[in-house]
């Protein structure tokens, strides 16, 4: 009879984010990560089997807990342009809050890992473009609605957005100045209006 876990995984999960996010993926070790989230090293196997595995499930959980919402929220309760002014406008708040500079675990990590690791880099692009596809609806929806002007290619503007996201979470990290990272974002957004 398997014996019953002595943990919440999902509290786990967000002390393996935390231990990830300040040491990064290849600096964090199995040992750090059994003391963060207090378990010992064998739970942790017994429960996520190594340490490529628990990297995927926590950001798998960062996702839900971060884009994901965020995503859901916003589709569900706005009208489409608004919807990624919105999305755009959070990930600003969120920079200019971040007092620490820790960025955003996603973005860090498809810096610091995924140009050395295809399997995980595969697994980090895949979130990334669940953003990317959010931009990609919303642009469509608000295209049929008539608010975003039909000429413009959907794909090439989500890819736009996903770019300007990536870069407003970087450059926060040195410059978390609101002015700044709105400027950034503007000239984007505003080719969701009319005109040229």
């Amino acid at each position: 009879m398997a014996r019953p876990r002595d943990f919440e995984e999902t509290d786990a999960l967000d002390a393996a984010i935390g231990c990830f996010w300040r040491r990064g993926y290849e600096a964090t070790s199995v040992r750090d990560l059994a003391a963060a989230m207090g378990i010992s090293g064998t739970s942790l196997y017994n429960a996520f089997d190594d340490k490529r595995t628990l990297f995927v499930r926590a950001l798998d959980r960062y996702m839900a807990e971060t884009a994901r919402e965020r995503i859901h929220r916003l589709e569900r309760t706005l009208p489409p342009k608004q919807a990624i002014r919105r999305f755009i406008g959070e990930v600003i708040d969120r920079s200019v809050d971040d007092v620490e500079r820790r960025g955003c675990f996603l973005i860090n990590s498809a810096l610091e890992v995924a140009p050395h690791d295809p399997e995980l880099g595969e697994e980090i692009a895949q979130r990334l473009s669940e953003i990317e596809a959010f931009f990609r609806r919303t642009i469509k929806a608000g295209q049929a609605a008539g608010e975003i002007p039909a000429a413009r290619d959907a794909r090439d503007l989500s890819r736009l957005l996903l770019g300007v996201l990536l870069g407003i979470r970087v450059l926060a990290r040195a410059r978390p100045e609101r002015a700044l990272l709105e400027g950034v974002a503007r000239p984007a957004l505003g080719l969701l209006d009319s005109g040229d």
